[in-house]
């Protein structure tokens, strides 16, 4: 065997190790080149592409709760629609980023290619609406009211709309059960704000870019409930768009059904009479400034006197909630806010101010008693008082000699309370004010629940105003300057009142104090706060906080009730609340100022109290106010510019009653009482979920047959019986 010398091999072998060298270097020089080129010369572009592949979110809303009344009506639910989408991230991977697209979508259904497109544009500060306010990741609705043909032709043809879908989807309804809008109680929704967004970002409930808020009355106080919880889908998204894969999905949950003490078939008739008690106004003539009355707005509160709940809540103009419902045009979003309108959206039940005129006369008779003169005793019920050089007159001049406290409200007799106002100014100092001054009479009016919010679970009520000494000196102080440079000694009505508030505006003085006990001067109450205040009355002498939510029942059953809440008692022992009520039930029977307007009234069976007032207001027609209870329902109607209390909203407050009770006008049971006794019991819900709702049918008016000659046509009453 032949040995090879070993070093005959290591030449080969060094060179082949020397080639291997050379190619591993090479290799690891052209590895690091290429991560130097990523790395560095290219870095920045990658970390960016690798920041635009993250994570989007897909949102599915949830299905809005129902809004219900006390039977289970709903006045507020969903309805299926055919709504067309466009997603708009399939619509930019086409060359022409959709155009062509939007512009044959357009022609289907109907509308301008413009208006399409403007749809699915994206919202920022620069850009006006119509525009996308969500995700551009999930479907943009183009149009809520597709037809049937319309949605066939979109899904027939998918080659011709990518990007494009037409599904049944959930839709806001509002629908006017028996003809009740119940507009202004119910609200309307719009989308979320991106500033509502960052707000609710670290609450409990936190909104999304798609989510629709409620705006106004209870769609908005409950929300919350209404609203549920969207299903929120996560994908991880590239640069492009392209969904790389799911991440996360997070279910939602249904928005709970809101049970509220609304009576649909009572809100209906309580709309119908308001409306129709302006319509009729308007046709008469105003004997003071010989125009026909303008009654140019109204509203009107039902309510349990034992509960506070709202039964029904009108308020004039009013308007359709549907409007908003897609998202209102720009026409119908300034017919809605504009004067010529008389701004619908107000609710005027408890936005609505005014003096309260002879209504208010309660709250001066309990301070009188509280100042300590008996409610039983002598006051002398002149035609007119005076107060040096000025005369402050009874309603149309009439007196009556002396009487109690009762029959100065049975009468409405203004100068009884005069004298008591201005008795107790001048107890309390006058323009030197005592340092321990009662005040009674305002003192009395804020601790009835004036000046101040009734608690309503309704948003945007008004407080009103009690005009007391403090109340003078800051608003003095805020006018003052204004005053100063508008007023004029011995220059016009105005000009002479700017100036006499411009030196001693910040004073209480005794005719303050004098009209105030009639609720005139700058006095100012809430349909509102009066209801609660009557209705206090009625039960005893409880104030409550009106209140409209009855329950909530949430998607798996589960029911939680909104319980009544006392607000306060009234300032008055229990012997006044009787005598007060006595007061009241003595202005329906004979000789009292709303006696004419509940003729034939069972009084035996139902016993019913009232007030009328007649409110002075500068510049303007008198304001009526008529104030009414029995055992179980309060009812306070007003009407701006409208006349007197009896004789503008006595006949629309009668009817209400009588479809509520279920009489004729002569007091006869027809068999169709609507609401006898407050609904105490929850609509039952099925095992499914679903309430079953009775129908309610439209409210029919009596016809003029069936009106008593007291209220058809025959003339009225002395006006000093109509105060």
């Amino acid at each position: 065997m032949t040995n090879i010398p070993e070093t005959g091999r290591t030449p080969r072998v060094q060179i082949r190790l020397v080639i291997i060298q050379v190619l591993v270097f090479s290799l690891l020089l052209t590895l690091g080149g290429r991560l130097w080129y990523l790395q560095i010369r290219q870095g920045h572009e990658y970390a960016h592409a690798a920041r635009s592949n993250h994570v989007q979110r897909v949102v599915q809303p949830a299905v809005r709760g129902s809004i219900l009344d006390a039977r289970g009506v709903p006045i507020a639910d969903n309805e299926t629609r055919l709504v067309v989408s466009a997603s708009r991230t399939e619509l930019m991977r086409i060359k022409d980023r959709g155009k062509a697209v939007l512009t044959r979508l357009a022609g289907v259904l109907g509308m301008n290619p413009q208006d399409v497109m403007d749809k699915i544009r994206l919202c920022d500060s620069k850009t006006p609406k119509p525009c996308w306010n969500g995700s551009p990741y999930q479907p943009i609705p183009v149009t809520l009211e597709a037809t049937t043909q319309q949605a066939l032709t979109i899904r027939e043809r998918p080659e011709d709309f990518p990007g494009i879908t037409a599904e049944p989807t959930a839709v806001r309804r509002y629908p006017a059960p028996g003809g009740a809008r119940t507009a202004q109680v119910l609200g309307y929704l719009s989308p979320v704000t991106d500033d509502e967004i960052q707000k609710a970002k670290d609450s409990d409930s936190p909104h999304l870019r798609s989510d629709q808020v409620g705006r106004s009355g209870i769609e908005r106080t409950y929300d919350k409930q209404l609203r549920g919880k969207a299903q929120v889908t996560s994908y991880e998204v590239d640069n492009l768009g392209r969904v790389m894969g799911q991440t996360q999905s997070d279910p939602g949950v249904a928005g709970s059904t809101l049970v509220t003490s609304i009576d649909a078939r009572v809100q209906a008739v309580a709309e119908y009479e308001l409306a129709q008690a302006m319509k009729t106004v308007r046709n008469e003539t105003d004997k003071i400034t010989g125009r026909k009355y303008e009654a140019d707005s109204g509203a009107v509160v039902v309510m349990e006197t034992k509960t506070g709940r709202v039964v029904a809540m009108a308020s004039q103009p009013d308007y359709d909630p549907n409007a908003w419902v897609g998202g209102i045009s720009g026409q119908d979003y300034a017919r809605l806010t504009s004067k010529n309108s008389n701004y619908p959206l107000l609710n005027r039940a408890i936005q609505g101010q005014a003096p309260a005129g002879s209504i208010f006369k309660v709250v001066s008779a309990s301070a009188a008693v509280r100042a300590g003169y008996p409610f039983d005793n002598k006051y002398n019920c002149s035609s007119s008082y005076s107060l040096g050089s000025r005369s402050f007159a009874n309603f149309e001049s009439k007196g009556h000699g002396p009487i109690t406290l009762g029959d100065a409200l049975k009468f409405s007799c203004n100068t009884v309370f005069y004298a008591l106002g201005h008795k107790e100014w001048q107890r309390d100092g006058g323009l030197s004010p005592k340092k321990d001054a009662h005040d009674w009479f305002y003192r009395t009016a804020r601790e009835f629940g004036l000046g101040s919010e009734t608690g309503i679970d309704l948003p945007n009520e008004v407080t009103g105003r009690i005009p007391d000494r403090h109340w003078k000196k800051s608003f003095w102080e805020a006018n003052k300057d204004a005053w100063c440079r508008e007023g004029k000694k011995g220059g016009t009505y105005v000009q002479q009142i700017a100036y006499e508030n411009c030196l001693e505006g910040n004073q209480l003085k005794a005719f303050d104090s004098i009209n105030f006990a009639i609720g005139q001067g700058d006095v100012l109450v809430t349909p509102i706060q009066m209801a609660a205040i009557y209705g206090a009355i009625s039960n005893g002498g409880t104030l409550y906080h009106p209140i409209v939510g009855k329950a909530s029942i949430g998607p798996d059953g589960t029911v939680e009730e909104v319980k009544p809440k006392v607000h306060a008692k009234l300032p008055v022992d229990a012997k006044t609340v009787a005598d007060l009520d006595k007061g009241l039930q003595s202005v329906v029977e004979p000789g009292g100022t709303a006696a004419w307007r509940f003729g034939g009234w069972p009084q035996d069976k139902i016993t019913m109290h009232a007030k009328t007032g007649t409110a002075q207001v500068y510049g303007k027609q008198t304001t009526s106010w008529l104030a009414t209870y029995t055992d179980d329902f309060t009812i306070v109607m007003t009407i701006s510019q409208a006349g007197t209390g009896s004789g503008a909203s006595g006949p629309a407050v009668r009817n209400i009653y009588n479809a509520m009770y279920g009489l004729t006008m002569e007091g006869k049971p027809t068999g169709k009482a609507l609401l006898p006794k407050p609904e105490a019991k929850l609509p039952t819900v099925q095992p499914d979920g679903t309430i079953q709702a009775p129908e309610v049918k439209p409210y029919v008016p009596p016809t003029k047959e069936e009106l008593t000659p007291g209220l058809a046509g025959p003339p009225a009453p002395p006006r000093h019986l109509q105060d």
